[in-house]
């Protein structure tokens, strides 16, 4: 890891650490390339906005994203990579934060999934994030109740709004199989880049896609779900709270050449 292009010291982390007040995105880079990355520009300058009331320069963070990978501290073996830009004031102030200002940009780089992932079993939870709109760091929650989920036997939650909509998962968007009609879910989420890409491909493949009202009474045996997240792309869901769903594997095995042949814009 790098912050912003230097080696990094347990005092540099100490405020992200101890107040956990930031924002991230993480990109899925191989060969130098990253599917949507205007998306997750866009995602990390909107999210600075909102928190810090500030402006991010998109070139600096494709600088710094682009040293991890080739530069000195580069870890590029030719394989796809999951790198993790999160912005954070390394300032203190719990108590009174401070006033806006150019957030630090902590750069972390891991091996990314290869090839397509098996199906997931979920189970439902009644949680919404807080400011589900910003992909920020508070990530207790969502990593409490993954975590809780898979101490029961499941691989992943799904998050439910207390009127009973399907809003998300821990780290993903959630698509809906209805009748020939793919749903995203309408209640409060983060939109994802791979939702979004994944959007352009229904097109592309003339299928009707829109975003809508989803109970979780009517994930059943007749429905098809399938996940979709910028390092793991789509991935089915083959049961809900231990209830076996039904498949879409052509629409899915449709989707991922669609995805797959994106080529990606240059980090």
């Amino acid at each position: 890891m790098e912050l912003d292009g230097a080696p990094v010291s347990p005092a540099d982390l100490s405020v992200l650490a101890l107040v956990n007040y930031g924002h991230f995105t993480t990109m899925r880079v191989a060969g130098g390339r990253v599917r949507g990355l205007a998306h997750h520009l866009e995602r990390l300058r909107r999210d600075s906005r909102t928190l810090f009331g500030a402006e991010l320069d998109p070139e600096r963070v494709r600088f710094l994203a682009r040293r991890m990978i080739t530069g000195p501290a580069g870890v590029d073996g030719g394989g796809a990579v999951a790198v993790r830009v999160t912005a954070f004031d390394s300032r203190p102030g719990l108590d009174r934060p401070p006033a806006p200002a150019a957030p630090r940009l902590l750069v972390t780089v891991r091996p990314a999934p290869a090839g397509p992932l098996p199906p997931l079993a979920l189970r439902s939870v009644r949680y919404v994030r807080e400011l589900p709109e910003v992909k920020h760091t508070g990530l207790w929650a969502a990593v409490h109740h993954r975590r809780a989920a898979q101490a029961a036997g499941f691989d992943d939650a799904l998050f439910v709004a207390e009127d009973g909509r399907v809003a998300e998962g821990s780290t993903w968007n959630l698509a809906v199989v209805r009748g020939e009609t793919v749903i995203w879910p309408d209640a409060p989420c983060l939109p994802g880049v791979t939702m979004r890409l994944l959007g352009d491909a229904l097109d592309r493949l003339g299928i009707a896609h829109r975003t809508g009202r989803v109970e979780l009474t009517e994930l059943n045996g007749e429905t098809a779900v399938f996940t979709t997240n910028a390092t793991a792309g789509l991935r089915p869901v083959a049961a809900l709270d231990g209830v076996p769903l039904a498949r879409a594997d052509e629409l899915v095995a449709a989707l991922r050449r669609e995805y797959d042949a994106i080529a990606g814009e240059p980090l």
